[in-house]
């Protein structure tokens, strides 16, 4: 995030940042980027929110209406950054998809 927060300060792009791991996440909105970017792109399966669970539980996971429950519970799993300008959003750090995303 660190990353995105000083590309973005660098273009001099104003943003708010919402910690949505500190502060959690409505259901509409986690509904919301699911359906905008999809399952996989909002559920951060690198992080260790996700390692560290039982093999059992990762196979639950696959469900996509246990997987929304478990953002919901654990928002610690959902990927970090995702921007939000008016009707499109990304998530990640990718400095040209960002340009491309940005039209810069």
């Amino acid at each position: 995030m660190k990353k995105t927060f000083e590309y973005l300060q660098s273009k001099g792009i104003p943003f708010e940042f919402i910690n949505y791991k500190k502060n959690g996440i409505s259901s509409d909105e986690l509904r919301g980027f699911i359906d905008q970017l999809s399952l996989d792109k909002v559920f951060n399966k690198q992080g260790s929110t996700y390692r560290q669970l039982p093999e059992e539980i990762k196979l639950a996971l696959n469900d996509p209406q246990k997987a929304f429950e478990f953002l919901l519970e654990k928002n610690s799993a959902i990927k970090r950054p995702i921007l939000v300008d008016k009707n499109k959003m990304i998530t990640g750090f990718n400095e040209l998809e960002l340009d491309k995303w940005l039209n810069i």
